[in-house]
């Protein structure tokens, strides 16, 4: 993924928090509510989503509280 991702832009859908930590430049967190299905609650570089996020739902997220 790493070499294609040189010339390519590639997206990675996943609920697996280890893959996506390991294989991302980028991350981007999305949920769902009553009202809006696929909603973006979080993006930025992937080490500042994992480690200092700015929405306490991606943190809860990301850290195992839900999901």
């Amino acid at each position: 993924m790493r070499e294609l991702a040189e010339e390519y832009t590639i997206i990675v859908v996943t609920h697996n928090m280890q893959q996506a930590a390991r294989v991302s430049d980028f991350t981007a967190f999305f949920s769902m509510d009553q009202d809006r299905a696929g909603y973006m609650v979080e993006y930025g570089p992937t080490t500042q989503i994992f480690t200092l996020p700015q929405s306490k739902m991606t943190e809860d997220y990301v850290t195992g509280r839900f999901g």
